[in-house]
């Protein structure tokens, strides 16, 4: 009976947080997939340079939780501009666009750290791969005039 409660409760949480962030729902699993990658590949460079800690690897594990707090925070900002600019009587039908880009800029940059991961293992990455990922990285800065 218990174990049903719990279920029922994680299923109805899960189908919340999908039908909030529908437009969000293959960018936000997109990005944990990279994440997740990204801690693998980062955990195994770690182990091989003999520098594998339990608290860089928590530090770790907590930055990637900001990350999914920090998409949540640009899914808020544009239910707040939906809502206002609904309120004032304008429908423009676009209704994730901050979160949108937050999501594909920390994709972007977890690809990043994924090639850097791998470089450092030795893994030979091509020129191009490298080239294509901080190119989308600038342009993505460039469009939403993200400095450093």
């Amino acid at each position: 009976m218990k174990d049903n409660i719990i279920q029922a409760t994680v299923s109805v949480a899960i189908g919340a947080l999908i039908s909030y962030f529908n437009i969000l729902l293959i960018p936000i699993l997109v990005l944990i997939a990279v994440m997740l990658i990204d801690y693998i590949t980062g955990l195994t460079s770690a182990y091989r340079n003999g520098e594998l800690k339990s608290k860089t690897g928590l530090i770790g594990i907590l930055k990637k939780v900001s990350y999914l707090v920090l998409v949540a925070v640009g899914g808020v900002v544009d239910y707040l501009i939906c809502s206002g600019l609904a309120t004032a009587g304008f429908d423009f039908g676009v209704t994730y666009c901050c979160g949108l880009i937050v999501c594909v800029w920390l994709i972007i940059n977890e690809l990043i750290s994924i090639l850097e991961n791998l470089s450092e293992l030795g893994t030979p990455i091509p020129k191009f791969l490298v080239n294509i990922v901080h190119r989308l990285k600038d342009s993505v800065d460039d469009d939403t005039n993200y400095k450093k």
